[in-house]
This record gives structure tokens, sequence and C-alpha cells, in this order.
């Protein structure tokens, strides 16, 4: 919480020691922006329990969709894009209990992810350990990466 003077605990399982990445709220990864695949294999590495191979499995599942697919890592969540620099059609970002993927023109796809936002075009899917539909998920990120990105 911001205020508090609480600080996170160090990642584990990235190399461990003090120089992991920081733990954010809900066990969001603090990785400096970058571009590419290392910031993005950074973040996946950092992330605690289950969250790591789920978001690995995520990850491997958007190159394999989406094959000239762009990665970056902006405000401690991995961006994926194609086309134009800085447009992205996708964000993960982890919570206590799912990683939260971000469709940012989630309401043209067909169907539409289930989790509407406070704007508009963007849906959400929230996946846990448990619950990864392989299929619906590489059908939404070739669909995603087909539509125009949206600049950040």
């Amino acid at each position: 919480m911001a205020g508090t003077g609480k600080r996170s605990k160090p990642a584990t399982g990235a190399g461990g020691g003090a120089e992991s990445p920081r733990l954010l709220s809900g066990g969001n990864p603090q990785i400096a922006k970058g571009y590419g695949s290392a910031p993005v294999e950074a973040w996946i590495a950092a992330l605690p329990e289950w969250k790591s191979e789920t978001a690995r499995r995520l990850d491997t599942l958007v190159e394999r969709s989406v094959p000239d697919v762009r990665k970056a890592v902006k405000w401690n969540s991995p961006l994926y894009g194609v086309g134009e620099t800085d447009h992205w059609f996708l964000g993960v970002h982890a919570f206590a209990r799912y990683l939260k993927v971000a469709f940012f023109r989630g309401a043209a796809l067909d169907p539409p992810p289930p989790v509407a936002s406070k704007s508009g075009e963007t849906r959400y899917v929230h996946i846990t350990a448990d619950d990864f539909d392989e299929a619906q998920l590489a059908e939404w990120f070739a669909q995603a990466s087909r539509l125009p990105g949206v600049k950040m």
C-alpha cells in the first residue's frame, strides 16, 4: 500500500538474493522499462509460485500465435505488439490470485474476453494455474494482433 512504509519481499526464483526484482502488490515484479524479450523474461522469472510457469506458457503461446510479435515491459507489465513501435495489443499484470491478461481492443474480439473494463474497448481474462484455455487464448492473441494497436 502506498504511504505505509511497507516494503515488498525480494522475488525468489529469479536468481535469488538481493538483486532480484522487488515484488509489488499482488506479487507483480518491479521490472525496469525495457524492450525485447529480456525484460519480459526477467518479469516472468521473478513471478512467485505458479504464476511464473503460467506466464511462461502465456508468453510461449503469444509467440506461437503471433510469430512477428514485439515485446516490452512498461509500468511493470509485459506488453505485446506488432507493427508500429509503442503500439500494443496485449498486456499482462500479476495479481494475488490470477494473471490479468488485457486485450486493449478486446471488445472487437469474437467472442470478447469475459471481463469488462472501464474503457469501452479493453477486455480482460483472468488466468489461474487451473484455468488456462490454450485454444481460446491462441485465437484471441491472433485476432488481437490483427487489430490496430493502442499507443502507450
